[in-house]
């Protein structure tokens, strides 16, 4: 069922029924996967900040400063608007508010549930959708060479919770690593959406790109292609029996009104498609 993109390791996945997507991802391969849904399976795993860079050609010469400058303007004003405000130190905190409240970062929503990932895949999709899976335990026993280092670095040494580490490996978008995680303090939205952080030490290349050379690729990546066309009915059914719902995975009132959406396309006793009504309606 599975094939690698001709030219790369990259494992692709055509689905075009929910039933074969259900029964892939329960099975004991996926434990301790991470996924991510997106609307278009055409993008790549670019994070937000590396899609405006490059979109709005912004010269890689200033990537690392402009980067460190946003965070610093956040840090100064954010505490206006906040009941709590992150220590100092702890970029990783600071990174994943800003991640919440929409400005560009370098990390990458991730769930540990194929669900979740599923829903925001074919939520607004038309065409076909894509959720990637990554194996976080492949990607945790990699080892990286920077420039001035004699010994390899680990993943354990890279993580974003040791102070200091956003600026000392990442923000000189020297080397191609892939680093995984929350902060300890983790917001609501990323416990509703049973959420973690895949986060790129380079902003010019996907995610996909970067694992591609890690040792073990094949067992590293997958992308599922959804059948958009195919697909959604069911699992957008689905996932409202199952209470995955913008109200659910955005709590507050805008996720709520988010939710609304969906409740266009459904209704107890008939068919809003087809006009078709329910038995006993």
């Amino acid at each position: 069922m599975s094939r690698a993109k001709k030219g790369t390791s990259l494992q692709v996945v055509p689905v075009d029924s929910w039933s074969a997507f259900q029964e892939i991802v329960a099975g004991p391969r996926f434990r301790s996967w991470a996924f991510r849904g997106q609307g278009d399976a055409r993008w790549p795993l670019y994070s937000s900040i590396s899609r405006y860079l490059l979109e709005h050609r912004v010269d890689p010469a200033a990537w690392a400063e402009q980067e460190e400058r946003i965070l610093r303007i956040f840090r100064r004003k954010a505490h206006l608007y906040l009941a709590h405000v992150p220590a100092e130190t702890d970029a990783f905190q600071w990174l994943a508010l800003m991640q919440h409240h929409g400005a560009p970062t370098r990390l990458l929503d991730f769930t540990w549930s194929p669900f979740v990932a599923a829903f925001f895949a074919l939520e607004r999709a038309t065409a076909p959708a894509a959720v990637w899976a990554l194996c976080l335990p492949e990607i945790w026993k990699a080892k990286h060479k920077f420039p001035g280092r004699k010994a390899l670095v680990t993943e354990d040494e890279l993580g974003l919770r040791i102070p200091g580490n956003y600026e000392r490996f990442f923000l000189g978008n020297e080397v191609p690593f892939v680093v995984t995680g929350e902060p300890l303090v983790m917001n609501q939205r990323l416990v509703a959406q049973s959420g973690t952080f895949v986060v790129p030490g380079v902003l010019d290349r996907p995610v996909e790109d970067v694992l591609s050379v890690y040792p073990s690729p094949e067992r590293t990546v997958v992308k599922f292609v959804l059948d958009t066309a195919k697909v959604r009915d069911e699992a957008m059914f689905n996932f409202y029996n199952m209470n995955i719902t913008n109200a659910t995975l955005f709590p507050g009132l805008d996720g709520m009104a988010r939710s609304l959406s969906y409740e266009l396309e459904f209704h107890w006793a008939y068919d809003p498609k087809t006009m078709m009504r329910f038995p006993g309606y």
